[in-house]
């Protein structure tokens, strides 16, 4: 006859194995919960993100100002070719990473405003600024620049495209001084002459008026 001491030894024995079962099923359910709540959440992060970077490329297409940065002989031939000076103000309509602002600052002492629709090509234009020490010279707006006023401006620097830039030249006509002048990289304004032409560079200076 089997002891009352082994009997009871074996029901705690089979009790604990039974709780470590139950332990360790519930920690094995508990790790594949996790498990698939950590991927859903990865792929719905990663999702987010691709709507993200779709929309940062898309929204500039969206306003009508597509951002194609220009190249650095390019912007300084812009600025060459329109004589600018240190009693000039010049305006980029979508002043992008700010290498024409920046520019215009730095290698021709002019002051210069810089337009931007995109928070994050505006946030790493103004580092890129405050590194350069111009903060005093080079002002930056953030929106979309067909709503934004021109009339200080006694330079336009434009790189955006034919349609864009025939939707330009009334709010030229309308906003800006006599003898601005507004250089275009690639595109021409239908109608007007251009008072200077790189042709190996495309580049064309436009005044406004009497020049």
């Amino acid at each position: 006859m089997e002891k009352p001491e082994a009997t009871f030894s074996r029901q705690i024995s089979s009790q604990y194995v039974n709780a470590y079962q139950l332990h360790v099923g519930h920690c094995i359910s508990v790790i594949i919960v996790d498990f698939w709540l950590v991927f859903w959440l990865g792929v719905i992060g990663f999702l987010l993100c691709l709507v993200g970077i779709f929309v940062w490329l898309i929204w500039p297409i969206a306003i009508g100002a597509m951002y194609v940065p220009t190249e650095v002989a390019v912007a300084r031939r812009m600025l060459e070719l329109a004589d600018i000076g240190e009693e000039d103000i010049v305006y980029d309509l979508g002043s992008g990473h700010g290498r024409i602002i920046i520019m215009a600052a730095q290698e021709f002492g002019a002051n210069a405003v810089g337009i931007e629709a995109d928070p994050i090509r505006l946030r790493l234009s103004r580092r890129a600024i405050q590194r350069q020490g111009l903060s005093q010279k080079v002002k930056l707006i953030q929106g979309n620049f067909f709503n934004q006023s021109l009339e200080a401006a006694t330079v336009i620097t434009v790189f955006q495209s034919q349609r864009v830039n025939q939707k330009l030249k009334s709010k030229f006509i309308e906003e800006l001084q006599p003898r601005t002048r507004i250089v275009s990289n690639r595109y021409t304004f239908d109608g007007w002459k251009p008072l200077k032409i790189d042709k190996d560079l495309k580049v064309y200076l436009y005044c406004l008026g009497e020049c």
